[in-house]
């Protein structure tokens, strides 16, 4: 995996644009302390080179429905190659698994799931065993309240530059 080298403006626009996708050019130079042709044109070659992957709105679901959030740690009965890739290609297409990590530590995946309901969950626990996956074990944690969910990333934190802007 290659990683893309950063300036500190390119640190600075990234820090614009995840707390606020929809930053004008103007509000984005002025933010940066650039101007703004060459704000916009380092985003746009962040997009190209895959830094910067979307933009969306975070939607509060409780406000438009009751939702259950679960994590479920999954372990595979076997760890081939294939294996993984059968688990990986199945989840990937079930929308009520918004999120998969493969994860070291005991457990093979952790998965954040949306549903419904308790009792929609286990119907789709009951069709991804059903499914023959290969799942040995799987433990279920129900969210009771949401603290924290997805911050904005600490990039001057993760990240160190060589060059001073």
């Amino acid at each position: 995996m290659t990683t893309t080298k950063l300036d500190p403006i390119d640190l600075r626009i990234l820090n614009a644009v995840q707390h606020d996708g929809r930053i004008t050019k103007e509000e984005l130079a002025e933010q940066v302390g650039q101007s703004p042709t060459l704000c916009w044109t380092r985003l746009k070659k962040l997009e190209e080179a895959g830094v910067v992957t979307g933009y969306h709105a975070k939607v509060a679901m409780r406000q438009i429905a009751p939702v259950a959030t679960v994590l479920m740690e999954v372990t595979l009965s076997a760890h081939r190659q294939t294996d993984f890739e059968r688990f990986e290609h199945a989840i990937r297409d079930i929308p009520e698994i918004v999120a998969c990590w493969s994860v070291g530590g005991g457990v093979d995946y952790m998965l954040k799931i949306m549903a419904r309901d308790i009792d929609a969950y286990q119907r789709l626990v009951d069709d991804l065993l059903g499914r023959e996956l290969g799942i040995d074990r799987h433990f279920t944690y129900v969210v009771i309240k949401t603290i924290k969910d997805e911050g904005a990333l600490l990039l001057d934190e993760l990240v160190q530059t060589d060059i001073e802007a």
